[in-house]
C-alpha cells in the first residue's frame, strides 16, 4: 500500500533557532558553523544534533548538518528535527533542495528570517519513509566524504615527502651530500636556486570579450579564481569557452598538468589543469617542461604563497603580480635523480587524487539527480532495496 504524503509547514515538523555571536579567536573541540560552513572551533557548544542556515549575505539559504555538538554563529538559522515528525536527515536535504534563498528578503542584501521560513509548505512521507530516503542519499555522501578523505591522505604523503625531501634535504643519499651557500640558504651541491620560468613556459590568462557571447561555451574550461578554492586538480569551471572563443586567443591555451596559480586577489592558490584549458588575467600559469615536474612544481608554488602576497602588494587592498614578476620569483632545483625519484613516487599518488576527485563528480552528478525525486515522491522508494556503498560507486 502506498503511504501518504502530507502537506505541512515547516513549523510543524521543525523548530527554529537563533545562532549567536561568539568571541573572536575562540577555539576548542567544537565545531563552529557561519552561513559559509565551518569557520572555527570553540571550546563550548550551543546545540547539538542540527541543521544550520546561512541567514544573510552571499551565503544566504546555504545548509549545514552537524550530527554532533556544535555553536553556531549570528549569521546563522539553526534548524532542529522535531521528533517522531522528521528525520534529521531527510529535513536536511528537503531544505537542501528548496532553493531558500529565494524566500530571502532584505534590501541591500538577501536575508532570511524565521518568520519567512516557518510557514513554507512541504509535502512530506511517514518518517519510516523519510529515513528510507535519507538513507539512500547518504550513500552518495558518504562515498563522497571516503573519497575526499582519500584524497586528503594522499595529498599528505605527497607533501610530507616534499618537505623531506626539498626543505629538510633528507633525500636518499643526502649523508654523503656536502652542502654550499645559495641566496635561498643552504642546498645540496649540485642543486641551484632557480627561477620559476626555468622549469617550463609561464603564461598570463586573458579574458575574451564579454561583448561577443559566442565567445563562450562548453568546449574548453576556462579557469577563474572562485573555481580554484578547494581543488588539486580543476576538473569543473563555472564558465567555459567555445571553439571560437579558443581560438580567439589560441596562445592562451595550456595543456593538462599545467600549474595555475593566482597572482591578482587572493594570491598563491594553486590548481593543476586536468585537460587543455584557459585562465583569466587573474591566473599565471606554469607550463612544465618535463612531465616528471608536475608534482614538485605543485608544492613549489603552494610554498611560495607568502612571496606571492610580499612581493605583489601594490599599496593599494589586494595583491596584483605581474607575470614577470612572477616567473622571476625563485625556488629550489633539485638533481635530476632527486626529481626523477620523486615524480615516480607520488606520480601514482596524484593520479589517484585526479580520479578520486571525477569519482566525486559523478557521485554529485547522480545524488543531485535523484534529490529532487526522492524527498517529492516522483520516486517511490517502497519497492526499491537499499543499495550498498559497493553498487552506487560502480554506478
Amino acid at each position: 500500500m502506498t503511504e501518504v504524503w502530507t502537506s505541512k509547514a515547516l513549523e510543524e515538523f521543525s523548530r527554529f533557532r537563533n545562532g549567536k555571536s561568539i568571541k573572536p579567536g575562540t577555539t576548542g573541540a567544537y565545531p563552529v558553523y557561519g552561513s559559509n560552513g565551518l569557520i572555527g572551533s570553540a571550546d563550548e557548544f550551543m546545540y547539538k544534533a542540527a541543521i544550520i542556515l546561512g541567514r544573510v549575505g552571499a551565503y544566504c539559504g546555504s545548509v549545514e548538518l552537524s550530527e554532533g555538538k556544535f555553536w553556531a554563529s549570528d549569521n546563522t538559522i539553526v534548524v532542529e528535527a522535531i521528533p517522531d515528525e522528521a528525520d534529521l536527515w531527510f529535513l536536511y536535504y528537503l531544505l537542501k533542495d528548496a532553493n531558500l534563498n529565494q524566500h530571502a528578503g532584505g534590501a541591500a542584501q538577501p536575508l532570511l528570517t524565521q518568520s519567512r521560513l516557518k510557514p513554507l509548505q512541504f509535502s512530506i512521507p511517514p518518517l519510516s519513509k523519510q529515513r528510507q530516503i535519507a538513507s539512500i542519499l547518504r550513500i552518495y555522501d558518504n562515498l563522497i566524504e571516503n573519497n575526499t578523505r582519500r584524497i586528503e591522505i594522499l595529498e599528505e604523503m605527497a607533501r610530507r615527502l616534499y618537505e623531506e625531501w626539498f626543505v629538510h634535504f633528507r633525500f636518499p643519499g643526502h649523508e654523503e651530500v656536502n652542502f654550499k651557500e645559495s641566496e635561498l640558504g643552504e642546498i645540496p651541491e649540485g642543486w641551484e636556486a632557480s627561477s620559476l620560468e626555468s622549469f617550463g613556459t609561464i603564461l598570463t590568462g586573458k579574458t575574451p570579450s564579454k561583448k561577443n557571447p559566442e565567445l563562450f561555451g562548453s568546449d574548453i574550461p576556462f579557469i577563474k579564481l572562485p573555481d580554484m578554492h578547494g581543488q588539486i586538480f580543476i576538473i569543473e569551471t563555472a564558465e567555459g569557452l567555445s571553439r571560437e572563443g579558443e581560438e580567439s586567443q589560441r596562445k592562451k591555451t595550456v595543456p593538462a598538468n599545467s600549474i595555475c596559480v593566482s597572482c591578482i586577489g587572493t594570491g598563491g592558490i594553486v590548481v593543476i589543469t586536468s585537460e587543455p584549458s584557459q585562465t583569466n588575467q587573474q591566473i599565471n600559469t606554469i607550463v612544465p617542461a618535463r612531465s616528471d615536474l608536475r608534482e614538485f612544481l605543485y608544492f613549489s608554488a603552494l610554498s611560495l604563497r607568502d612571496d606571492i602576497n610580499n612581493y605583489g602588494a601594490t599599496g593599494a587592498t589586494m595583491t596584483n603580480l605581474s607575470r614577470g614578476k612572477f616567473a622571476s620569483l625563485k625556488v629550489i632545483a633539485p638533481g635530476e635523480k632527486a626529481l626523477s625519484s620523486y615524480s615516480k613516487l607520488t606520480a601514482p599518488m596524484f593520479d589517484q587524487i585526479l580520479n578520486l576527485q571525477r569519482a566525486n563528480r559523478n557521485l554529485r552528478a547522480q545524488r543531485d539527480l535523484l534529490l529532487p525525486k526522492l524527498v517529492s515522491g516522483e520516486i517511490d522508494v517502497s519497492d526499491i532495496p537499499m543499495p550498498d556503498d559497493k553498487e552506487v560507486e560502480a554506478a
